[in-house]
């Protein structure tokens, strides 16, 4: 007998999302442990209402998951700790941009486990997609076109254009097997393939066709909730359309390893070191100079 039995779980859409009740997170074992991966992997993200651990317990719960990391760019508001990443409205943290968590680095964030310290009564939700979802959806000439390509992400939106990483825009699930569109607004800046128009193209069709309503959930967020979502299938977006106070603290698990569809088919698209270049080609080529590949 499954020991999520004893739990109550409502799902909140058909593609995506589950609501969790009849636990504390911070009283778990192994199997439980366990029984959570699996519903995760099922439902891409998962909420605990009513939760409202402390820092430590939060921090400890994320460690169940894998090893955790601070933001690499971005400073806490209100807290110091190494481990834990934090986002005040107030200081201007709205992640109001479709997004998955960190795709700048080689090695992504995997899962992010996040606690709704303080929300205002009305707005702020947050929405999510599913990837894979996405994905399906696709025609299948689209989806062999996509197969063969990769993009390059960067931390502009953080002020570190420098720090960029290339990734398969659709990549394999480690434990579903389900094929995954890996392209985002935030972060993707370049299909690495194309020239710059046909890339500008591209990209702002998958990163609009991704935010379907049909692939998304949308959640209003209690105080004490925690969420967890799984960042190889899922993007998020805050709904900025309230006032007040809304803070969040986050752990990030790290470790990701990007796995492709296919490999690419064509090689990179690069121009001639003095013709006009956009700010995207010389990271390209800067990128692809530093991994040795030209």
């Amino acid at each position: 007998m499954s020991v999520s039995n004893a739990w109550s779980i409502k799902k909140l859409s058909t593609s995506i999302g589950a609501e969790i009740t009849g636990l504390s997170l911070s009283d778990l074992n192994d199997e439980e442990i366990q029984e959570i991966e699996n519903l995760l992997v099922e439902n891409m993200v998962l909420f605990f209402p009513g939760q409202s651990p402390s820092i430590d317990e939060h921090v400890a719960f994320g460690e169940k998951f894998g090893e955790l990391e601070g933001h690499p760019n971005l400073k806490n508001p209100t807290i110091n700790h190494p481990k834990i990443f934090e986002l005040a409205a107030s200081s201007g943290g709205i992640a109001d941009e479709w997004h998955t968590d960190i795709t700048f680095q080689e090695s992504p964030a995997l899962l992010s486990v996040l606690h709704m310290v303080k929300c205002p009564e009305i707005g702020g939700d947050t929405m999510w997609s599913n990837l894979c979802a996405a994905y399906d959806g696709l025609s299948e000439p689209m989806k062999e076109l996509c197969e063969g390509l990769t993009a390059l992400h960067d931390a502009l939106p953080h002020g570190r254009p420098e720090k960029t990483s290339i990734h398969p825009v659709v990549r394999v699930h480690p434990v579903s097997g389900k094929k995954t569109l890996y392209v985002n607004e935030h972060f993707t800046r370049r299909i690495v393939e194309m020239n710059a128009t046909e890339s500008e193209m591209l990209l702002r069709y998958l990163t609009k066709w991704v935010s379907n309503p049909q692939f998304t959930v949308r959640y209003n967020w209690t105080e004490g909730t925690i969420a967890m979502w799984d960042n190889r299938c899922t993007q998020h977006y805050v709904v900025n359309d309230f006032e007040g106070e809304r803070l969040i603290q986050r752990v990030t698990v790290m470790g990701d390893q990007v796995h492709a569809a296919k490999e690419p088919k064509w090689k990179p698209h690069l121009k001639d070191e003095f013709s006009a270049m956009t700010r995207h080609d010389l990271q390209l080529r800067k990128h692809l100079k530093e991994k040795g590949a030209i």
